[in-house]
């Protein structure tokens, strides 16, 4: 016969149990919050850097009372090509994104729809940029632009990187988990493969879609080397050449070196900020086919 628990001895370890689950969740919010403030601190300190003035001996932390806001329309100002190095890094962004995403959904599609000879040869060969390293293609792309006539252009900058094999990847992964049964219902209405792809599969695809376009958006903005070979002229340059020219001219001023980093970086971090559930969720949804 199993002893009887007092209602008192159930409620004292009923209140120590409630104590161990408050104690390990407060444990958890202090290391996320120490996890972010190391995460944060060099976009932290530059801002801190940025609104100190023009010094050259910058502390961690500004004097509230000399805060300058002013510096960020110095930076403009100082740097009259930022303006248009940032106009370049957009539009160059938003066409390489646009291109992967159009190029990737035709590609994806015909690989995992479509019945062709030699379809898994072909499948190989569009994962091929993957295991190539981008530096073994800078030299023969760079002879192709400079024999077209395309240095210091849009289309230079844009022309190497209008299609990705991450992108055809991803979103072939993410088609082949839409069920099949989806297009035999579609065609028995009446429905043709191209209208399938673009009023069926394309909407259901909009996580995988909007993984790839923060993907290619991040990845353009932030190039640098290629930009630097291709763009002679500084009104071409884009912002990540651009600000590094910028820094290494203004040397010991910090505030205008930090205050123009921070303009450049704010895009991205826009982007990034809206399309993070997006990207996890598009790049967890296209991982359960082969």
């Amino acid at each position: 016969m199993s002893a009887q628990v007092s209602p008192a001895y159930r409620e004292l370890h009923s209140g120590t149990y409630q104590a161990m689950l408050l104690a390990k969740k407060a444990g958890t919010y202090v290391l996320l919050v120490l996890a972010s403030v190391l995460v944060l601190f060099p976009l932290l300190f530059a801002f801190s850097l940025a609104l100190q003035g023009e010094t050259i001996a910058p502390t961690l932390l500004p004097d509230v009372s000399k805060l300058d806001f002013s510096v960020f329309a110095q930076a403009f100002s100082k740097e009259k090509h930022l303006g248009r190095w940032i106009l370049n890094s957009f539009v160059v962004s938003v066409a390489v994104t646009l291109g992967q995403l159009l190029t990737s959904v035709l590609a994806a599609y015909a690989l995992s729809h479509l019945r062709f000879p030699a379809k898994p040869v072909f499948f190989f060969v569009f994962l091929g940029p993957l295991m190539i390293p981008w530096e073994s293609t800078i030299i023969p792309n760079y002879l192709a632009i400079t024999s077209w006539g395309w240095k210091d252009t849009y289309q230079g900058l844009i022309a190497p990187f209008l299609a990705s094999g991450f992108g055809i990847f991803l979103l072939r992964q993410y088609f082949l988990t839409i069920p099949h049964e989806l297009y035999e219902a579609a065609v028995i209405d009446g429905c043709g493969r191209t209208r399938y792809l673009w009023s069926i599969l394309v909407p259901l695809s909009r996580p995988a879609l909007g993984t790839l376009a923060v993907y290619a958006f991040l990845n353009t903005w932030n190039q640098y080397y290629w930009p630097l070979l291709v763009t002679d002229s500084t009104e071409w340059r884009t912002t990540q050449v651009g600000i590094a020219v910028f820094r290494s001219s203004e040397i010991a001023v910090y505030n205008l070196q930090m205050a123009a980093t921070l303009i450049v970086l704010l895009p991205t971090f826009i982007l990034l900020i809206l399309g993070q559930r997006q990207l996890v969720r598009g790049l967890t949804e296209g991982a359960l086919k082969g």
